[in-house]
């Protein structure tokens, strides 16, 4: 009887384990200033980090005061991770073009003007970018918006974590008449837009 229970319990040690679940994934946007588009993406379900930081140019340029010249080649961005078995790719694309920005203010965005706050989705696998070109074709025929849809897409090569004091800006300067009139709308849209996708 011990060498049944014995043996019973062996093969409960080494039993198969279920499949892991699916990694996680990552993909950067660019739509403005990144202040308000890491606070709207951050209170989604299955997003388990964004980043405020800098894409588009090399590594020698990603600083505030040279990309906010304008001729670095970088957008100002945020860099998502998820988990897609919580929130798919096409839900992160509902926030980003229904709530995060506006995608057809071409190299501007609200009051701020130049290339560094262009519309841009910086895409890390080809399945990502299927999805993005379809979701803005359908933008397009059903005529969401009256302007053309301006954003870009390119895969994303490197990305660079802006200055500390960029990050979580909302949550650290509430108050701030920038973060009151520019982006808190946008909070209160995602929670009357797309109540689902936040956390409890």
């Amino acid at each position: 009887m011990k060498r049944a229970i014995a043996l019973l319990f062996g093969l409960c040690l080494f039993a198969p384990t279920a499949a892991s679940a699916a990694p996680l994934q990552h993909v950067v946007l660019a739509g403005g200033c990144f202040w308000g588009m890491q606070a709207v993406f951050e209170p989604l379900k299955g997003v388990t980090k964004v980043v405020a930081g800098y894409s588009g140019g090399s590594a020698l340029t990603a600083h505030y005061d040279i990309v906010s010249t304008g001729m670095t080649g970088h957008a100002e961005s945020v860099e998502i991770t998820y988990d897609p078995a919580q929130v798919s790719f096409k839900q992160l694309l509902d926030v980003y073009f229904l709530v995060a920005h506006d995608p057809t203010e071409l190299n501007r965005q609200g009051p701020d003007d130049g290339t560094q706050y262009r519309s841009e989705i910086f895409y890390s696998t080809p399945a990502q970018r299927g999805e993005a070109q379809a979701y803005i074709k359908h933008l397009a025929s059903a005529k969401v918006y009256p302007a053309p849809i301006v954003t870009k897409l390119e895969p994303l090569r490197a990305f660079y974590a802006a200055e500390a004091y960029h990050q979580d800006f909302m949550a650290h300067n509430p108050d701030n008449p920038y973060i009151v009139y520019n982006d808190k709308p946008k909070l209160a849209a995602l929670r009357h837009r797309f109540p689902q996708l936040l956390r409890n």
